[in-house]
């Protein structure tokens, strides 16, 4: 369904049980910063009526899940951590160029979006599937269920806003991009790493 090129090594399940602090913090940070993304379109496109309308939702949905992963911190007897650059998202944004029409920039977004969320999602069904400890794994079930709704949702603006073929081009060869990422990051303690 999601379309990844390269699953994610079942060792990755392992390092993140180990470091489920490190996950956890640095998942909380992701929802914060898709809820970041979702302003961000609004404030860069909001002559797309439809768009606005499916982030404003998608802010409180996200901004939400922050708060859930926070509090899951909180009653693990931790804190919040710093966070950290995520080498996964600077290497996939070099993937489009910079510059272009303005549809163009909205449509290469949403694909950006459209595929961290793909990610997240594969990432979460394996600690749902995996992680001994029944409550997290019920938690990520639950959050890979929303991620791939997130992920058709920002596929499907892109496919409307742009050409559908050129789109579902540019969808396939980021793909291959990003599966190249994925096979040259090490196993790290992060969702995307």
């Amino acid at each position: 369904m999601l379309g990844l090129k390269l699953p994610t090594d079942p060792r990755w399940v392992n390092i993140a049980e180990m470091n489920i602090d490190d996950i956890l913090t640095d998942h909380a940070f992701c929802e914060q910063k898709a809820a970041s993304t979702a302003i961000s379109l609004i404030v860069s496109f909001p002559e797309y009526s439809d768009l606005v309308q499916e982030m404003t939702v998608l802010v409180e949905e996200e901004i939400s899940h922050f708060k859930m992963v926070h509090d899951l911190i909180l009653e693990r007897g931790s804190k919040l951590g710093r966070d950290r650059k995520d080498a996964y998202v600077a290497a996939l944004l070099k993937f489009f160029p910079k510059g272009g029409s303005r549809t163009t920039q909205l449509v290469h977004r949403l694909l950006y979006a459209a595929l961290i969320e793909a990610r997240s999602c594969e990432r979460f069904r394996l600690l749902s599937e995996n992680l001994r400890d029944k409550k997290l794994a019920k938690f990520y079930k639950k959050l890979m269920i929303s991620e791939a709704h997130h992920y058709t949702l920002f596929l499907n603006f892109a496919r409307r806003y742009g050409d559908r073929e050129k789109v579902d081009a540019k969808w396939n060869a980021l793909l291959v991009f990003e599966a190249a990422i994925i096979r040259d990051l090490s196993n790290t303690q992060t969702i995307h790493g």
